[in-house]
């Protein structure tokens, strides 16, 4: 992703403190740097940053090119002290490699121009139908830098497939082997760091982050490589800015002005730049201008640019990332950069402009030597000129079939021939073995960088590294030191915790957080969706886990179940006394007219109701389901059925005014008949009920923590049946019991039967609508509709019985007791 890294021209003079050489006469040259040898390798690199006066251009007239470059040029002269090397350790013997060295001036024409002049032959580049048997006088380029530059340079040697080994050009267009088929590169392709750009923002949960690129090729692809990756990984561009990529532009300070208020306004934390080292110097100052502190990410043209490092206030920036290749330890070279001369019988324009530079126009400045390179510049980022010089001669090795003492194929070898070597080249160097892909690159990966403070500068520190082959940022967290000591919140909208879920707007990554309903979880941070809950678990909203539900029914040791099993109890006990009186009282004339037998039938249909209440508590089961309604239903119809026979007789005796119709109407008084089809006829009922749709157990879905278990009617039609069939024999002995209500005294016992029947179906009314919609109390509902009913007959009919038998006992006894006395008292009186 190589957009440059670069100290100009001026800016190296300031440092330097040599203002008087700014007006140095440096004239252009097409080939700066030159070697003899029986191979000549074409270095293309841009030692000037700047080509002056671009838009003002109407002639082809050559370029003048400005501001240098420390970088360029110390990895070119790693590529020439390779190549020095390689001639004095034998490695092709009887070879020699030369090299002609062209600067592009980061400009693509010029680097055409370039290739153009040293593909030349006398001084013409040949034009041929076919160029397979076409001998350049260079047969291999190393370069450009840029992508920029790289791509046209790629096309125009596909013409004649002379192969191009690039050290930093990454753009992915290059590695399209329809396009540039004798391109390669000893770095990974740009797809590869944009997926790690995206993976590294992942990693921090940065998914609200800003990007800044040039408008160039290199640009416009890292770009659009970037945002695909970036949205697999939920990573969201607060903004996407472009400035000019030429230097020289005059709109560009201006551009990277609008920029740099854009950072300021945006609510992202995080900016991206892939940008040239001058670019992002610009937008430093800018930045540095109002203290704006942000979290910046550098591609790796700039990750590790040292002058930048230097800029005055950097450490007011904020925390800086990076991605950068591989670099290394070149052997000899940090000597050959403090004694840095041209090579026995090579010339190299580049030195001597660097030296006229860092000495101040001295007059013998080829002589004088320092180690200013070694600290303005990081040499191990070279390390891949070494690594691309050495593919070459492993290429040229096996192509001219050399061993340990000679090399016995051509040197005018055809350029097109080591393409094909290269694609199958597999060396090591260093301990480490190297080889390009099917797309002509190198699949290594990248280091992970952090620009830590060092005093009022910064410096580059490995933190963490992405494997290719792994796909994966590996962070070394305790090597990161954040500027305000944790990690920087860079997001459109905050987390959303567990028991919530994130409720996406247009942009992906900006949301609000909407917890979980009832029955639905989230466990983890920024979910999507709830999830829900498994069978028989529930939530309540907001959760971060699903509990198995708590069973609710009438449990043995609640409130409610003991006091109905206290009210059942007393009136058990109640029919019990009073079944005692009656049994011991039968003979008595309240207990004649009552109708002995009768009132004990009634007494053993609410004992069986009673029973029914019992079956309302516990847990219930099929059995218990069963029991509840059936023995509520045959219990008090037995019940009524008593009360029936006796509305039944009192208005046989109503109508002792006519006769015609009573003796009608006694044939039909059978009270054993009647008791037995009434009973036989609510008996046909259950039955039914419990052959067709038996109650059961519910298992309802309800919306809570709390499972209501209780019994289901199965069929809500036999319910409906059973209770309707109550509630017309109460009826019809409330109407018989209302029509004789004018019978003598004696035999009237039509105002209990009225008040017992109303009791009753009032309560039973009012237990429809609450049943209903009182769901999950229906066993409470009922089981105290079933009470009050049972109480209604036993206050109605028993207890006024009892107090009457036992106020005629007490009243005979006082008689008894009076009339002693009084014999007593008159015995004892004189005659």
């Amino acid at each position: 992703m190589r957009a440059g890294q670069g100290v100009s021209k001026l800016g190296l003079m300031v440092m330097l403190g040599l203002w008087g050489c700014i007006n140095c006469d440096i004239k252009p040259s097409p080939i700066g740097a030159y070697a003899h040898g029986d191979i000549v390798i074409g270095i293309l690199g841009s030692v000037h940053s700047k080509v002056n006066d671009l838009q003002g251009r109407i002639r082809p007239e050559m370029f003048t090119c400005t501001d240098f470059d420390l970088i360029p040029f110390v990895q070119s002269l790693a590529a020439i002290h390779t190549i020095e090397m390689i001639n004095d350790s034998g490695f092709l013997p009887g070879i020699r490699l030369g090299y002609a060295m062209c600067d592009p001036c980061v400009h693509a024409t010029q680097a055409l121009h370039c290739v153009e002049h040293m593909l030349s032959v006398n001084g013409t580049l040949p034009v041929l139908s076919d160029y397979s048997d076409f001998r350049s006088p260079v047969k291999v380029f190393l370069g450009e830098r840029y992508s920029e530059l790289s791509i046209p340079m790629a096309r125009l040697l596909s013409i004649y497939m002379i192969p191009q080994i690039s050290c930093t050009s990454s753009a992915p267009a290059l590695s399209d082997k329809l396009r540039c088929p004798s391109f390669f590169r000893v770095i990974p392709s740009d797809v590869y760091q944009t997926k790690a750009l995206a993976k590294l923002m992942a990693r921090f949960s940065w998914d609200w982050v800003g990007v800044v690129s040039l408008d160039d090729d290199y640009g416009k692809a890292a770009l659009e490589n970037f945002l695909l990756d970036a949205e697999k990984e939920h990573v969201c561009a607060a903004f996407q800015e472009v400035v000019p990529h030429y230097l020289d532009n005059k709109y560009t300070k201006q551009r990277i002005k609008e920029v740099a208020d854009h950072i300021r306004s945006s609510t992202a934390k995080v900016v991206l730049l892939i940008l040239r080292p001058e670019h992002v110097e610009m937008l430093f100052e800018e930045m540095i201008k109002t203290n704006t502190s942000l979290t910046w990410i550098a591609s790796d043209a700039w990750s590790a640019t040292r002058n930048l490092m230097k800029i005055k206030n950097i450490n007011k920036v904020g925390d800086i990332f990076g991605f950068t290749f591989v670099t290394g330890k070149i052997p000899g070279f940090e000597d050959y950069l403090q004694n840095l001369r041209p090579g026995r019988g090579a010339r190299n324009d580049f030195i001597d402009e660097y030296k006229q530079m860092r000495f101040n126009c001295s007059p013998d400045p080829l002589e004088a030597n320092d180690d200013y390179l070694l600290h303005a510049v990081d040499v191990t980022e070279a390390y891949s000129q070494r690594v691309a010089v050495y593919a070459v001669a492993h290429a040229i090795k096996k192509l001219l079939q050399c061993n340990d003492t000679a090399c016995s194929g051509d040197t005018n070898l055809r350029p097109w021939k080591l393409v094909e070597i290269l694609h199958e080249l597999n060396f090591t160097l260093d301990s480490q073995t190297f080889f390009f892909n099917q797309f002509g690159d190198f699949e290594n990966g990248y280091d992970f960088i952090m620009w830590k403070k060092e005093g009022d500068e910064r410096v580059p520190e490995v933190v963490g590294k992405f494997l290719i082959k792994n796909g994966d940022v590996e962070i070394y967290d305790q090597k990161i030191l954040w500027t305000n000591s944790s990690v920087p919140f860079s997001r459109c909208s905050p987390s959303c915790p567990p028991g919530s879920v994130k409720n996406i707007s247009n942009v992906a990554c900006c949301y609000t957080c909407t917890i979980c309903n009832e029955g639905t979880y989230t466990d983890k941070w920024d979910q999507p969706t709830c999830q829900k809950c498994p069978n028989n678990t529930w939530s309540e909203k907001n959760s971060t886990e699903c509990k198995q539900r708590t069973v609710l029914f009438l449990k043995w040791n609640d409130p409610y179940p003991i006091a109905l099993m206290v009210g059942a109890a007393i009136g058990v006990l109640l029919l019990l006394i009073s079944l005692i009186l009656y049994v011991w009282h039968k003979r008595t004339p309240v207990i004649k007219k009552s109708g002995f037998e009768m009132s004990c039938l009634m007494k053993l249909g609410l004992l069986i109701s009673f029973g029914s209440i019992i079956a309302f508590i516990g847990r219930p089961n099929i059995h218990l389901c069963r029991a509840q309604q059936i023995m509520y239903g045959l219990g008090f119809t037995l019940c009524v059925c008593c009360i029936l026979i006796k509305s039944f007789c009192t208005f046989l005796a109503f109508l002792a005014f006519d006769i015609d119709k009573q003796h009608k109407l006694r044939k039909l008084y059978k009270p054993t008949l009647i008791i037995i089809l009434v009973n036989a006829g609510q008996g046909l009922i259950c039955a039914f009920w419990l052959i067709f749709a038996s109650p059961d157990i519910d298992l309802p879905s309800t919306q809570s923590m709390f499972i209501n278990l209780m019994c289901a009617e199965g069929s809500i039609i036999g319910f409906a049946v059973m209770h309707a069939y109550i509630a017309v024999l109460a009826f019809v002995c409330f109407l018989l019991a209302f029509k004789s209500r004018k019978v003598p005294q004696d035999f009237n016992e039509t105002g209990i039967i009225i008040f017992s029947m109303l009791i009753h179906l009032f309560v039973w009314l009012c237990f429809i609508p609450i049943y209903i919609t009182k769901n999950e109390q229906r066993p409470i509902v009922q089981a105290s509709a079933i009470l009050v009913s049972n109480y209604g007959i036993i206050f109605c009919h028993f207890i006024p019985k009892c107090y009457q038998v036992l106020w005629e006992k007490t009243e005979n006894s006082l008689s008894a007791i009076r009339q002693r006395l009084f014999a007593a008292v008159k015995a004892s009186v004189p005659s």
